[in-house]
């Protein structure tokens, strides 16, 4: 007999005491034993050849220890499977379920594989720490959209490819487009909102009107993009609370981007002064002030008259900050100094409303 032949048959022969089934539990119950045996030992292997020093190859052993455990299943499974006495439907079942598990494999497989890929195209980014760093941020936002997009479409390749491994499953849907094209109108329609908000993530993986970590005001609300899925962006409002905008929001609708090509932010602080406030000196205080200031880039620094009523002129200050949150930190900054500048040198300066006693003739 040569060494491909009947291994339940042999294995019989050598046990007569067992009935064939017990033989064909023990061959799976042997070869799913291996397979997780040998499974552990090339990781175990390849855990002691990589070295602390190299962390990306450590999140890549993490990555395909689960597949690559299923993958050694399946082929050790596999190997035995035709040899074993089993019932005809029970063995057609079992080869069966191996196939679509095969199938399920390849798609969580390719995933991984994406994911690997993305990780890679990332990791000259991740030594930038620059708070300006358009491009990291630029090439982080695509991935992440990309790869989310990728996930799903995957998702449902993979399912429907297991699916149709089923005969009834593959009569069933060639029946379904065949002579059901309402049921498949309201499928798409039902479908409508998470195509698009998929085909919105590429768009803004491509286009970039957001990336994360972007300032932005939206619904009235100022925050930053803290995370951005497969069908949702999370925007982290100033005050922590967090406010959850669908994909689409951001393709439909308008909205503020205060960081969209450079983080350095003018902020501007305005108040009213009496018409005798010496100008020239509040805006030599406030060159001081942000001059002192570690919150200013040393970019801007501005004083404005901007407006003047019948009561009181109204100031302007601009000063230039790095990112947006040391923009409004050196704004409150900037308005209390100089109040309490005026207050303190000039009171009769601020804001004051002038009485006239009509008895009292100015002609005279």
């Amino acid at each position: 007999m040569n060494d491909t032949g009947n291994v339940a048959q042999k294995l019989g022969s050598l046990t007569p005491l067992l009935p064939p089934w017990a033989v064909s539990v023990f061959m799976l119950a042997a070869a799913v034993t291996v397979g997780v045996f040998v499974h552990w030992v090339l990781m175990r292997l390849a855990q002691r050849l990589i070295k602390p020093s190299r962390p990306f190859l450590q999140s890549l052993e993490k990555r395909i220890r689960a597949p690559s455990r299923v993958a050694f299943l399946i082929a050790a499974l596999s190997l035995v499977i035709q040899d074993l006495a089993l019932p005809p439907g029970l063995a057609a079942g079992l080869a069966r379920a191996l196939a679509v598990a095969f199938i399920l494999l390849v798609g969580w497989s390719l995933i991984v594989a994406l994911h690997i890929a993305g990780d890679l195209h990332l990791r000259r980014f991740r030594s930038q720490t620059s708070t300006d760093n358009f491009l990291a941020r630029k090439h982080y936002t695509q991935i992440r959209l990309l790869l989310r997009a990728a996930d799903l479409i995957v998702g449902l390749l993979t399912v429907a490819a297991a699916l149709m491994t089923f005969e009834t499953v593959r009569q069933y849907g060639v029946s379904l487009f065949a002579s059901a094209g309402v049921a498949g109108i309201v499928a798409g329609f039902a479908a409508r909102p998470v195509l698009a908000n998929l085909f919105a993530g590429i768009q803004i993986a491509l286009t970039q009107p957001i990336r994360v970590d972007d300032a932005v005001i939206i619904e009235n609300e100022w925050g930053w993009i803290e995370d951005i899925t497969s069908t949702y962006v999370v925007v982290k409002i100033w005050d922590w609370r967090r406010l959850i905008v669908p994909l689409t929001y951001f393709i439909d609708r308008p909205f503020q981007n205060w960081t969209r090509e450079s983080t350095n932010l003018i902020g501007s602080v305005h108040f009213h002064a009496d018409y005798r406030a010496p100008v020239d000196k509040i805006r030599v205080k406030l060159e001081e002030i942000a001059k002192e200031s570690p919150l200013w880039d040393g970019n801007i620094v501005v004083l404005q008259v901007v407006d003047a009523t019948d009561r009181t002129i109204q100031l302007r200050a601009l000063v230039s900050a790095a990112t947006s949150p040391e923009a409004w930190d050196l704004r409150c900054e900037v308005r209390e100094k100089l109040l309490a500048y005026l207050n303190a040198e000039y009171p009769e300066c601020l804001p004051r409303v002038r009485l006239e006693d009509p008895a009292i003739r100015t002609d005279v």
